[in-house]
């Protein structure tokens, strides 16, 4: 589970629902199944309240970066272009990357960070679903 602190419940729903995910609320939280996992929207003030750090406000860097990993490099301008419709500010144009992949990044309406990558070295299950390889076998 990955939980995102946001200033505004309102329009961060509005926003990941624009992207196609369908929530849940519960006790002033969303919860959205995303493949295997699950990402919870929480009011910013309560989640660092809850984590015992001070919160740095919404236009601050947080400290983390999601990632969406898909399939293709065309899903990955898909994802990004999709993102751009639903409001969110690309922040680095999608491109080769040293891995051999494909990748993007955007934030969104409360300014965190996603990555959209293709990867070929990280396949994904047919569920969605990421199974890390063994990256110290030879």
């Amino acid at each position: 589970m990955v939980t995102l602190g946001v200033a505004d419940m309102t329009r961060a729903r509005e926003f990941y629902e624009r992207l196609g995910w369908r929530g849940q609320e519960v006790e002033e939280t969303v919860f959205f199944q995303a493949g295997d996992m699950a990402v919870v929207l929480w009011g910013r003030d309560k989640l660092a309240a809850d984590a015992g750090i001070e919160d740095q406000g919404a236009n601050g860097f947080g400290g983390v970066c999601l990632a969406h990993n898909v399939r293709s490099r065309p899903e990955v301008d898909k994802v990004l272009n999709e993102a751009t419709n639903a409001g969110a500010e690309i922040t680095q144009a999608a491109r080769k990357t040293f891995y051999g992949g494909y990748a993007g990044c955007f934030t969104d309406p409360d300014g965190h960070a996603w990555e959209v990558a293709y990867n070929p070295g990280i396949p994904l299950g047919r569920d969605g679903a990421i199974k890390l390889p063994d990256f110290g076998a030879s």
